[in-house]
């Protein structure tokens, strides 16, 4: 795992993963904390290939782009036979040469274009929406996906910015205020406060209700019980899944190289009742049919 053992994403992964391998396998989880300590990781994707060294695993998992980048590439890529399979990958695959005779996986895609759509559908006075997500490999992923989609979203103006701290939200306070209905956000943890601490994404969720006091639209479900207002969410669990699945079947005897790569499709359409009755928004009942209803944690 790129991220912390806490991580709500990754709970989400290893719910998939387990679902799938823990009646038949014993599974083995190393996490890189990359979120909170993304300077540690070449260190820690060193402690990951020791483990890998001492367990000789019969596959491998690797989740998040900073474990392709960190631990995959330089050490098991075309290194080892080992078959390997990656989730929750947002740059192109081809950045880190996949698939290739050992490794294919799923590729995460967020429902950007669903989640505005469904935005608008609660609150149909939301018309211009600004998105937030923390420099990192994820947000830069992000934002490429955004410049190739945004001129099919249903919105009428957008905007990006990349944030490394909540003094880049208070750099651009004004303009959100005065020309933005809603804001679009991705993963925040480990952005800094005003002491340089790294915060978690709950606490930047809160740190932007609070400051702009607009709808937010979430990415992932935790976003929505943190805070967000609503989303078409991507779920770890079908990413954890999809990866055992296809890990199980090269393990069995299938060669990885007709194992074809693939990409999130699902989407859940959640929403926060208690930002829903803060934002003192009331839609129509047949927007929330169907939908998951869930209260702030």
């Amino acid at each position: 795992m790129s991220y912390e053992q806490d991580n709500p994403w990754c709970r989400e992964i290893k719910d998939g993963i387990d679902s799938v391998l823990s009646g038949s396998s014993q599974v083995t989880y190393f996490y890189m904390d990359t979120k909170i300590n993304l300077k540690g990781g070449e260190q820690k994707a060193k402690e990951a290939y020791a483990l890998y060294q001492q367990l000789q695993p019969d596959g491998v998992i690797t989740v998040d782009d900073n474990a392709q980048k960190m631990f995959v590439l330089p050490y098991l890529k075309d290194k080892t036979k080992t078959p390997i399979m990656f989730s929750g990958v947002n740059a192109e695959a081809e950045k880190y040469g996949f698939p290739n005779s050992h490794i294919s996986g799923i590729l995460e895609r967020g429902h950007i274009r669903e989640s505005i759509a469904f935005s608008m559908q609660l609150a149909p006075a939301i018309r211009n929406v600004a998105f937030f997500a923390k420099d990192s490999p994820s947000g830069q992923a992000l934002l490429r996906q955004y410049e190739k989609e945004s001129s099919s979203f249903l919105s009428d103006k957008t905007q990006f910015w990349l944030v490394r701290s909540v003094a880049d939200f208070d750099a651009v306070h004004e303009i959100i205020r005065n020309q933005y209905d809603a804001i679009y956000i991705d993963s925040l943890q480990g952005i800094e406060d005003e002491s340089g601490a790294p915060m978690s994404n709950r606490d930047a969720i809160q740190r932007l209700a609070s400051m702009f006091q607009k709808p937010i639209i979430g990415a992932n479900q935790y976003h929505v019980r943190q805070g967000a207002l609503c989303a078409v969410v991507k779920t770890g669990q079908e990413q954890g899944e999809t990866a055992a699945q296809m890990l199980l079947q090269a393990m069995r005897g299938t060669p990885v190289s007709v194992i074809p790569m693939t990409r999130n499709y699902k989407g859940k359409r959640v929403i926060n009742v208690t930002a829903m009755k803060t934002l003192g928004i009331e839609p129509r009942p047949a927007v929330l049919l169907g939908a998951t209803l869930v209260k702030s944690e």
